[in-house]
């Protein structure tokens, strides 16, 4: 019997909201959110919060039990993930919610961790208290894709953000970056930033534009991504913006030739290597997003080059396409946007479209 409310349909909402908070900064672990909510007899309120913190530990769950203390007991509970079952140093998040005295939790995604999956709300009954999962799945599932996509598939969750142009392009040859998009999506876009793991490039991108690539709006200096450049044999410049800023943000070469003069000098000035397998001559992509999965790096944002994107495309490996669309005209010599909207691979559906300013913003995901 399903006894969900709409009131507990705006606190999981909010609770959703709430999980964004850390996205990109919790390590192998989600950033999941909870909210103990309690009848102080003026209705429902807040009385604890909680979102994964930072580097993974503790869980969303502890924090928010600390927050409300012994108004926990008798309050219902709202989490965007199944409460871990696995026993560590610490006991894990459905016992501590049993032993505070939670009379009923809300849960939206299970967890597809085999330590967990089921196991978390098993516990939660047997320790008398009500469960209702499935409460908003979809929307929480949002958040933890990239969890969930290295759950299931072994690899991180690759976003692929294009900014085209009315005449569909996105650049002009020889020109470095060439502005497409206005002052309100490219604000969006280094929020994008702030809320995965790592962006990657390709060395053609990286050679062309010289790009920082890390998050310059006010307040969110700190959650710069790890900087990716994919690059086969490893000649990205000792003097480009990547190398000198690596003290704002980190940098990894993804490539075939670790043991290059050039790439034992980026090592020297701070990059981290990342030696890769080689296929037709370049960085075998599959293999590559396992090993990123494998260094912490959830969610994966893919910003700069067609060559890039189209490979990324050809592999079938972009989990999401995010299309910017702009009024610009890039004119002669244009650079050919490798998809839009008319031209999607199949499997793509429509997930969502918004407006930022003067231009739009098309969400695709692929069919499940």
């Amino acid at each position: 019997m399903d006894t969900t409310t709409e009131l507990d349909r705006r606190f999981m909402a909010a609770c959703i909201r709430y999980s964004r908070r850390h996205l990109g900064r919790t390590g192998t672990n989600p950033s999941v959110g909870t909210l103990i909510v309690a009848d102080t007899g003026d209705g429902p309120v807040i009385v604890g919060r909680g979102v994964t913190a930072v580097g993974g530990r503790p869980h969303a769950e502890t924090i928010a039990l600390a927050e409300a203390g012994e108004r926990a007991r008798g309050a219902t509970a709202y989490v965007t993930l199944e409460p871990c079952a696995h026993h560590g140093r610490t006991p894990p998040c459905a016992e501590a919610l049993v032993a505070a005295g939670v009379a009923r939790v809300v849960a939206a995604a299970t967890d597809p961790d085999p330590r967990v999956s089921g196991n978390g709300y098993r516990i939660l009954r047997d320790g008398g208290i009500e469960v209702v999962s499935g409460v908003m799945a979809d929307e929480a599932g949002s958040v933890l894709s990239g969890y969930l996509t290295r759950s299931a598939r072994k690899r991180c969750r690759l976003t692929l953000k294009l900014a085209v142009s009315a005449d569909g392009m996105i650049g002009r040859e020889g020109e470095g970056q060439v502005p497409i998009t206005g002052e309100v999506a490219r604000a969006q876009s280094h929020v994008m930033r702030a809320e995965h793991d790592a962006i990657l490039v390709g060395i053609g991108t990286a050679l062309a534009d010289d790009p920082q690539l890390t998050c310059r709006l006010p307040g969110l200096g700190d959650r710069s991504p790890m900087r990716i450049v994919l690059d086969s044999r490893a000649r990205l410049p000792l003097e480009s913006r990547l190398v000198r800023s690596i003290d704002l943000a980190p940098l990894a070469i993804a490539t075939i030739a670790p043991e290059s003069g050039n790439a034992r000098h980026l090592e020297g000035a701070g990059a981290r290597l990342i030696a890769c397998e080689e296929h037709e001559g370049r960085v075998a992509l599959p293999e590559l997003l396992e090993d990123l999965a494998a260094l912490g790096i959830t969610n994966l944002l893919v910003e700069g080059g067609a060559g890039v994107a189209r490979a990324f495309l050809d592999e079938g490996l972009a989990d999401r396409i995010l299309l910017f669309e702009s009024d610009v005209r890039i004119g002669p010599n244009g650079i050919a946007a490798p998809v839009g909207r008319a031209s999607l691979p199949a499997g793509y559906v429509p997930a969502g479209k918004w407006r930022f300013g003067a231009d739009r913003c098309f969400e695709f995901v692929q069919e499940k």
